[in-house]
């Protein structure tokens, strides 16, 4: 059990921790490479065959032998080749009409495409350009050699990866099995929209914003996700609703009841049913967050606050679900996705703890700050197109250099 006055984890520290605790990687199954957007390959696509399979033209227009060709020569076309065809070897002293992506048949050392030629009466054709030897040919295996390794185990998937897939031929792909994972919030002052009109709220009643953006990163990354809800303030109700929730579940989400106030039941309530290995990180926002394990679940506890909690996510719940379907470790670090950037703004005092402050990039090319940083604004997750990595106790000066991460990069 972790102490409540143990010293605060760095983000590296806990970082560390947690995609140790993401091993083993989750089942893996076979899918349709039609389906399989946004899935984590299990096994390495090696190809079975070389892409292009041959020769073939990059452009329309005519395959020829440089040998017989001067500007301005006329040649009889002996031959035509449409893409999916393959055509007779090329005489001495002919050409052959030929279309983008035909074979090149043999003996054709050239193409001329057919801005450069002029076509005759009496089935002639005439050269206008010289060409050099390989030109407009796309050499066989030139893409994919035979045998190659095309695509690494644990790669995750995106339209590029399936057309690359099925250009090697490969109609299904093993992929690691959806993470299922399920989410409820805590809080008795939580309202779900729609069930209470804005002018009916009670004094101190909020909507419940974190479970609709937590569901929707979940679903991002491919997620199986189990909606448990709105669990009351109470121990009991807390102990319950983590004991259904580890059934049937690789993690269990959760959002607000972190914090060490006597409505915050979470803790209490994973160290009675399992272990609580990790809590409170030296960042902010978000330095009430948890992870343990109740039953052959995971858990990870988010902030209730909502940019605390939006960030957390994207910091560490996310890279924590990509390495449990098996994304190798060294592509998580987010320092790999940060980029150096000119600061528009002035930052007085730095925190003791790792910052992590919304901005938004300017078409001056620099960053500049939302105003109201506190962890329960919203809308600078909204405003913002990022997140400025802010060591702790730096100060930052306009014209400084800072380390700036995409929200594209994270939200990926």
């Amino acid at each position: 059990m972790v102490s409540a006055r143990a010293p605060l984890k760095s983000l590296d520290e806990a970082m560390a921790e947690l995609l140790g605790h993401a091993q083993p990687a989750l089942p893996t199954e076979m899918v349709s490479t039609f389906d399989a957007d946004g899935r984590v390959l299990a096994q390495d696509v090696v190809s079975a065959l070389q892409v292009p399979p041959q020769d073939n033209s990059a452009m329309d227009g005519y395959a020829v032998r440089c040998a017989d060709v001067a500007a301005g020569v006329s040649l009889p076309v002996s031959q035509r080749i449409a893409a999916g065809n393959a055509g007779a070897p090329l005489q001495p002293g002919t050409a052959a009409r030929i279309f983008t992506g035909a074979p090149v048949p043999l003996g054709a050392d050239a193409i001329v495409m057919q801005e450069d030629c002029e076509a005759l009466d009496g089935g002639q054709v005439r050269i206008n350009a010289v060409p050099p030897a390989g030109q407009w040919i796309r050499r066989a295996g030139e893409d994919i050699t035979q045998g190659a390794v095309v695509l690494a185990a644990g790669t995750r998937l995106t339209p590029a990866e399936l057309g690359l897939a099925a250009s090697v031929g490969l109609a299904q792909l093993q992929v690691a099995r959806r993470p299922r994972v399920a989410l409820f919030s805590t809080g008795d002052e939580l309202v779900m929209p729609g069930d209470v009109a804005p002018e009916q709220m009670k004094p101190g009643a909020i909507y419940n914003s974190n479970r609709f953006f937590l569901r929707a990163l979940l679903l991002r990354l491919g997620c199986e996700v189990t909606d448990f809800g709105i669990v009351p303030d109470q121990r009991d109700a807390t102990i319950a609703a983590l004991r259904d929730a580890s059934q049937q579940h690789d993690l269990i989400l959760t959002s607000g009841g972190v914090s060490v106030g006597e409505e915050d039941h979470i803790k209490p309530a994973v160290e009675t049913l399992g272990t609580l290995d990790l809590w409170q990180i030296a960042i902010k926002p978000g330095k009430p967050c948890a992870y343990g394990r109740v039953g052959a679940a995971h858990f990870l506890g988010l902030p209730g606050n909502p940019v605390s909690s939006f960030v957390t996510f994207l910091l560490l719940v996310r890279p924590f679900l990509l390495r449990l379907q098996g994304v190798p470790v060294e592509t998580l670090d987010i320092a790999t996705k940060s980029i150096a950037a000119t600061a528009h703004f002035t930052w007085a005092r730095g925190d003791k703890r790792r910052e992590f402050m919304r901005v938004r990039r300017n078409t001056a090319g620099g960053v500049e700050l939302f105003a109201n940083q506190s962890s329960g604004v919203l809308t600078s997750a909204v405003w913002g197109d990022g997140l400025v990595d802010n060591p702790p106790g730096r100060t930052i000066a306009h014209g400084d250099l800072v380390q700036f991460i995409p929200f594209a990069t994270l939200l990926n």
